[in-house]
């Protein structure tokens, strides 16, 4: 991506809106529009536009003169984003696995291969990019539902896991063998076309997770809406530590 494409508006939304899903913008953060200008290297008119294009999508609060914040996280929150994307994605698995082919499964087999080889590293006890893992994370997602036949339903999902995945990157907390063992189940379930128990294992999935973010505790330094004051920037990539 070029200087000009970065600085233009679709490219600065799209920035913004990587930092904040992947938590490089911590939830509660205030964003001040000069110290943003500076960062993302564009105007105050077309930061406002991203803003309140992420704003429509829940992820940016706007409060009114007082301008804009990351959008708070709870736990009534993410329980209500995880519910939502399970409705979603149910839906979505049975008319996709109905209507994969060979080459949807090459991708689905693929995606997959690449998400168990970064989990066998992390099981190993290696250092990972929290980004790279859920990358290949939302990528095996997608692959599952990608033949569903209907491109807003797609849309929903991956606004709906967005939301999702910035609650694990706030957490930054890999489960272990047992998410890993859930997206090998997944895709045996899509190799044999059988959507109703994909969607068991999602459910188990999802609530997992959910209920670990929950149990650590990953929520708790952001309870009261604001973290700790610190400069923008471009924060460093986090960093996976495995579920001990």
């Amino acid at each position: 991506m070029t200087d000009a494409e970065d600085s233009s508006g679709e490219g600065v939304y799209r920035r913004l809106r990587a930092d904040v899903v992947l938590a490089r913008l911590a939830p509660g953060q205030k964003l001040g529009l000069d110290a943003l200008r500076q960062v993302y290297g564009t105007s105050i008119g077309t930061l406002r536009e991203a803003l309140n294009r992420l704003a429509s999508e829940g992820l940016i609060a706007a409060e009114g003169q007082r301008g804009f914040t990351v959008a708070p996280v709870s736990e009534k929150d993410f329980r209500e984003i995880a519910d939502l994307r399970l409705l979603l994605e149910c839906h979505a698995l049975v008319p996709a696995f109905a209507a994969g082919d060979l080459e949807w499964e090459g991708r689905v087999v693929g995606a997959h291969h690449k998400l168990a080889v970064l989990e066998r590293r992390l099981l190993a006890g290696e250092p990972a990019d929290a980004a790279l893992w859920k990358r290949y994370d939302r990528e095996f997602h997608h692959a599952l539902i990608e033949t569903c036949g209907s491109a807003a339903l797609l849309e929903t999902c991956t606004a709906a896991y967005d939301r999702y995945l910035r609650y694990q990157m706030v957490a930054v907390l890999f489960r272990g063998t047992v998410a890993a063992e859930q997206h090998a189940a997944l895709l045996d379930c899509a190799l044999r076309r059988d959507a109703a128990s994909a969607c068991r294992v999602l459910e188990a999935h999802v609530a997992g997770c959910v209920d670990h973010v929950v149990r650590t505790g990953a929520l708790l330094p952001f309870a009261g809406g604001r973290p700790a004051a610190r400069p923008l920037e471009a924060a460093p990539p986090a960093r996976l530590r495995a579920r001990a």
